[in-house]
């Protein structure tokens, strides 16, 4: 016998003593030893264990009893199928025991066992077959009337089965439907809760005929008139299924909504209480299919949020007095009448958060409910049922948040250039001065809740209307003070109302406070000194804000004199941050708050302020708190008050090289601004030799790894260059590589090459080093001129970012340039050149010449020329990239020989438009104007080019040209469009998607109005140009949706037209021995699919998602590439709006199951193999997203292919690399490139 075994016997010996205490002991050591991952029982012991602990659940000690249900738990996973049903069988034939006290732990046994049965493919079908034993003998219990208790159980055990294991039990489903319906007109109330909890669970995973069924039964119930008690569980029910199973009640609603808005006239609180839960799982559960039915469920919800027959509000406005008559009154009637039979509140409760659900799910109605929802609210804020109220503000806040919704700036072009504000924001601007009304009063009630409320509410309010609470200050002040200075006041009540107060200041000028400075500055003070670190945190944040509301930089004279306060404030701050034994966060909101002080009031401070920095500097040799110090004298450094650091200065700047060391991002960018600061601000009293430590520690940091940080150390570089030009005398063999790596590097765009422009520049200008122009152009240009060692080759990028520092440096340098632009051109003169150096020095000439410097000058004219007659093609490129630029420069000069030319070469023309493009590209539309003529004409000539590429650009060059005079052009191109060939429609619908930018533009609402004209090429007979119309509808909703948000309902179907495959449009090419397929409308469809991925950004809420879901369904079955784009299109539709995924999840489940579980063929190439591994990687990550929702678990179909993918090796691998390497499935690492 093995020591487990043998230990184990021992074990059940002691459990059969006749002594409690030796019985209890034996139980405990047993429930450990099982709990060990190691322990392996044999059949022998595990009968025994089971038996024994079965015996102990009739133990006549109750604390033995409980141990024993204990063990079950770890015993499921520890012994074989037979004995988990050995114990079941005991266990149930318990629960109908005589014995109340074996009945309850049996009945604790089962719920045990139930929690431990695995869900794993492994375990499946002991968990399955455990379930149908259990599943029969309750569903007998349940059956069984004479005994309620048992019933009760049953119910509770079933509840518990099908909430975690409803898949495994669908053969039972209708058995259990069956035995459950019954037990709804059961006499006993806790019976039927319990029923409709147990059939809650049931509804998700069942087979849509039970559903129908369960429904079809309600309705059949309902409409025989039965009792009231029996009709609100009937209704309760129907509640509770519509929150369970979700969009499946949709197709159901048109019978039910009238019979639901039919009980609520009936006399009867509770049941219209639960007509409106009813009425709010339908709101939440289908938006769609309630879409016919929101005016009736609005209207009855208006009706009910009044309804209050017991009691009668007084109209008059004396409600402040009569709040104190209704305390006395309240004691009087005491006996009188009772509250407690008062059931109204619960139907206004009800209706209210039934119409908040509709606020929440119907952002297209907003502007409705401000005509009939938002008064109704309003005149609620009365209500005198605490917990009612507290609902009602929380509906008004989430008509805040749907209105804030849809004023932010994102998705909209931006805050609208002509000024017009939301409609919606329009008309809750007019409900402000009734909402603080209202509102100021309740701020002074005694009920915490409701002030609580009131403070969210404000919250709310401030944030979607910035600015516009500035009159109404003075009557929210009061409420304010009383919650801060109120003796009755709970911590969270006055955090509440310092974080309103913290928002109004944020969100408002300072000038609207400075009157109520003496009232506001004490209770704020007061609670920087409460001892509960929460409140003082919070109030630092305020007197941050009031200290600049004190001073605000930027104000010329002082109508306000700060002086009063600085010490009150100041001695509360100071020992708040000489504490070191305070919490983390308000010891750097006291650094933070204190750096503010010095910042704005540093000169009424006098003898104080070089302690205070002598502080700050401790703080920043503090690893906890030096981020927040680094930034706080920062601020400091900035400030218009120039304060003088002198006495921390060399030490700071020993310190904050040392940061630079640090692997803690954040930490370098804050020294990094720091340093600039400082530089910037008080150069004058830097020596070169304290900034040694910084110099010593940039090199490393400029390097492409990280651009932004790069960025920052070199504008850093610029400012020493103008502020301490010693410091830089050693720069040649420290920093000046690691910039001209990153000049050559291909990495290098955008800001970062501005801030190096700028270093260059200021580096010329400041004379210091030993490092003169021509030296710093010849480091520049040297790596053209040679093969380079490694054998790598220069990146296209870098050829242009040289060009530009050459142009910079000639620019800094005029009297330099001049020889400069002759070596460029002897360059590119010289055959014997390597073809990178002449290629450079095109785009240097060019460069150089975009400020006008070079004027008309004939020899750079015909250098150009020439170098479009050779025989490389970058040479040829980089000559028309040095054109347009000269043309930049010298407009009047350049662009008639350009437009000559493009006439007169037709075998030039693609590279001359190029320079062509760039003119107009750089070119302001002022200088443009007089030629917009002449280059139209040209333009228009060429649009219907045969050559694609060439048409292109036309386009391109069309586009850009009508944003010089919108006005006169854009009417010109929608007749080009009536006008033209099928080429030359295309060339005008791209040209329009070139006149869509990114950011707002004149145009705009000229577009707007007529952008539909141009979609109406949708419906061309030429494929190619519903290709290119789709492009430029992708492209307007990418940028702009606002454009087209409109014309929704007139393009989609359009657009969903252009997704289907189309037969007569797939032909076959024979290619030898091999017959080969060729789809011509492939590129048509993916750009139809390409819009779609991208109006669930900008557009999600003008989509109905089911159509939407229809065409996805189609796509999923296509082609290779637009298979790709649908599956990344459903994982975010999944993260967008969950609940209509749900509602087609069967039938999207197949198609990602064929594709995770399709195999190549043996004998296919590496691509096919390639390509068939990243389609089933996009599959899986929507799969993945998909799991993620929680209620896809009730899904047969998902949890079965959940199942496949956990027992293939080769799935769940996929699926685990997509969990852990691409950061989960929610939010698909791949996005879409949209151009």
């Amino acid at each position: 016998m093995s020591s487990v075994s043998y230990h184990i016997s021992n074990l059940l010996e002691k459990m059969t003593s006749t002594d409690k205490d030796f019985r209890f002991m034996a139980t405990n050591d047993l429930m450990l030893e099982l709990q060990k991952d190691s322990i392996k029982l044999d059949e022998d012991s595990e009968r025994k264990v089971v038996t024994m602990l079965l015996k102990l659940l009739e133990d006549k000690n109750g604390e033995v009893q409980n141990l024993a249900v204990k063990c079950l738990a770890p015993l499921v996973s520890k012994v074989k199928e037979p004995q988990v049903e050995t114990m079941v069988d005991t266990l149930c034939s318990n629960m109908t025991s005589d014995k109340e006290q074996l009945r309850d732990i049996s009945s604790m046994g089962l719920k045990t066992v139930i929690a431990e049965l695995p869900l794993s493919s492994s375990g499946l079908s002991l968990t399955v077959s455990v379930c149908k034993k259990i599943t029969s003998q309750l569903i007998g219990a349940v059956g069984k009337q004479e005994d309620v208790s048992v019933q009760l159980e049953a119910l509770d055990i079933l509840s518990d089965m099908l909430g975690r294991l409803s898949g495994a039990l669908l053969s039972f489903h209708g058995s259990l439907l069956s035995s459950l319906l019954p037990q709804l007109t059961s006499s006993r109330m806790a019976v039927r809760k319990r029923s409709i909890l147990a059939l809650g669970h049931l509804v998700p995973c069942c087979s849509p005929a039970l559903f129908s069924q369960l429904t079809e039964h309600l309705l059949t119930e309902l409409s025989k008139g039965p009792p009231t008690s029996m009709t609100r569980t009937y209704i309760q029910c129907l509640a509770t299924v519509s929150r369970q199973g979700g969009h499946r009640v949709g197709e159901h609603l048109e019978k039910l909504i009238p019979t639901v808005v039919k009980l609520t006239g009936v006399e009867d609180d509770e049941l219209r209480e639960y007509c409106f839960q009813a009425f709010e799982a339908f709101i939440r559960r289908c938006p769609k299919e309630m879409s016919p039915h929101v005016a009736t469920v609005t209207q009855l919800c208006l009706e009910f949020m009044t309804f209050d027959p017991n009691y009668n509000y007084d109209d008059n406005e004396e409600v402040e007095d009569s709040m104190d008559i209704e305390d006395v009154l309240d004691e009087e009637s005491a006996d009188e009448y009772s509250d407690d039979d008062d059931m109204s509140w619960k139907v206004r409760r009800s209706s209210i958060k039934c119409l908040e659900a509709l606020l929440g799910s119907r952002r297209d109605l907003l502007l409705s409910f401000y005509s009939s929802v938002c008064p109704a609210l309003l005149a609620r804020f009365k209500e005198r049922e605490e917990n009612v109220r507290a609902d009602v503000f929380a509906a008004f806040s989430t008509l805040l948040r749907q209105t804030r919704a849809g004023s932010s700036p994102q998705g909209l072009v931006g805050p609208d250039p002509s000024g017009e504000e939301e409609p919606a924001v329009a008309l809750l601007k007019k409900q402000v001065p009734m909402i603080v009304k209202v509102l100021h009063r309740q701020l002074k009630e005694k009920s915490i809740k409701s002030r609580q409320g009131c403070f969210c509410l404000l919250t709310e309010l401030a944030h979607t209307l910035p600015g516009d609470l500035e009159q109404h200050i003075p009557a929210l002040i009061p409420g304010i003070i009383f919650s801060l200075t109120d003796k009755s006041t709970s911590s969270t009540m006055r955090i509440d109302a310092l974080c309103f107060f913290h928002v109004l200041l944020l969100s408002h000028p300072p000038q609207a406070f400075q009157p109520h400075m003496q009232v506001l500055l004490p209770p704020v003070v007061a609670c920087v000194e409460d001892t509960f670190y929460k409140i003082t945190s919070e109030a630092l944040l305020v007197t941050q804000q009031l200290v600049r509301v004190m001073r605000p930089h930027g104000q010329t004279a002082a109508r306000f004199d700060p002086k009063p306060y600085v010490r009150e404030v100041f001695s509360a701050t100071i020992k708040r941050l000489k504490a070191t034994d305070i919490d983390q966060e308000v010891k750097e909101r006291a650094i933070s708050c204190m750096g503010h002080m010095v910042c704005h009031l540093g000169d009424h401070l006098g003898a104080e302020l070089q302690g205070v920095l002598a502080i700050f500097l401790e703080r920043l040799k503090n690893e906890i708190t030096r981020l927040t110090a680094v930034r706080t004298i920062t601020l400091i450094a900035a400030s218009p008050l120039k304060v003088d650091l002198s006495s921390i200065l060399a030490e700071a700047l020993s310190v904050l090289g040392s940061f630079l060391r640090k692997n803690q991002r954040a930490l370098k960018l804050g020294t990094l601004a720091c340093l600039t600061a400082l530089v910037t601000h008080h150069g004058a009293g830097i020596k070169p030799a304290t900034l040694e430590p910084v110099m010593s520690e940039l090199p490393a940091l400029v390097d492409e790894s990280d651009m932004h940080v790069s960025q920052v150390s070199v504008t850093l570089l610029t400012c020493m260059a103008g502020a301490c030009p010693a410091s830089l005398a050693k720069i040649s063999s420290s920093v000046l590589p690691g910039v001209f790596r990153l000049v050559h590097s291909p990495l290098l765009q955008g800001s970062a090459l501005v801030a190096i422009l700028d270093f260059l520049q200021a580096l010329v200008q400041s004379r210091t080093s030993n490092l003169g122009y021509s030296q710093l152009v010849k480091s520049l240009t040297e790596p053209f001129h040679s093969s380079r060692a490694d054998g790598s080759v220069l990146h296209r990028q870098s050829f242009h970012s040289v060009a530009r520092c050459v142009a910079a440096l000639s620019s800094a340098s005029p009297n330099d340039s001049s020889a400069t632009v002759a070596g460029l051109l002897q360059e590119v003169k010289n055959p014997g050149s390597p073809e990178s150096a002449r290629v450079l020095a095109l785009l240097c000439v060019g460069e150089v010449g975009r400020s006008g410097s070079l004027g008309a000058s004939k020899e750079v004219q015909g250098v150009i020329l020439e170098a479009f007659s050779s025989t490389s093609e970058e040479v040829k490129t980089a000559a028309s990239c040095a054109l347009g630029s000269m043309a930049v420069g010298s407009l009047n000069d350049y662009l008639p020989f350009l437009l000559k030319e493009i006439s007169a070469q037709p075998r030039r023309q693609y590279l001359l438009l190029h320079s062509l493009k760039e003119v107009i590209s750089a070119c302001p539309a002022s200088s443009l104007s007089p030629h917009v003529e002449s280059v139209w004409a040209l333009l228009v000539q060429n649009s219907e080019c045969p050559e694609e590429g060439t048409r292109n650009l036309v386009a391109e060059c069309l586009g850009k040209l009508t944003l010089v005079n919108p006005k006169q052009l854009l009417p010109r191109l929608k007749q080009q469009l009536k006008a033209g060939s099928p080429l030359a429609r295309s060339t005008v619908v791209t040209a329009i998607k070139f006149t869509i930018v990114d950011h707002p533009a004149p145009v705009d609402s000229l577009l707007k109005d007529c952008i539909g004209d141009f979609l109406k090429t949708l419906q061309d007979d030429d494929i190619n140009v519903r290709r290119v119309a789709l492009v430029m509808f992708n492209s307007a909703a990418h940028n702009k949706p606002s454009l087209i948000r409109g014309l929704l309902a007139t393009v989609l179907p359009h657009l969903y037209k252009e997704t289907q495959i189309r037969k007569d449009l797939i032909r076959e090419v024979e290619m030898g021995p091999f017959k080969h397929t060729v789809d011509d409308g492939l590129d048509v469809r993916k750009a139809a699919f390409e819009c779609m991925y991208t109006l669930l950004d900008g557009c999600l809420d003008g989509l109905d998602v089911l159509h939407f879901l229809d065409h996805v369904e189609e796509g999923l079955k296509d082609h290779y590439d637009i298979r790709m784009l649908t599956f990344l299109m459903l994982a975010r539709l999944v993260s967008l709006c969950p609940a209509a995924v749900l509602q087609r999840l069967d039938r999207l489940v197949e198609p990602l199951k064929a594709t995770c579980t399709t195999k190549v063929k043996a004998g296919s190439v590496k691509q096919e193999f390639e390509k068939q591994e990243e389609l089933r990687r996009s599959a899986m990550r929507a799969v993945a997203a998909l799991l993620a929702v929680p209620e896809v678990a009730r899904s047969p179909s998902m949890t079965d292919f959940a199942h496949q993918i956990r027992s293939n090796a080769d799935m769940a691998s996929i699926y685990q690399s997509i969990q852990g390497g691409e950061g989960g499935g929610a939010a698909p690492s791949e996005s879409m490139d949209m151009s």
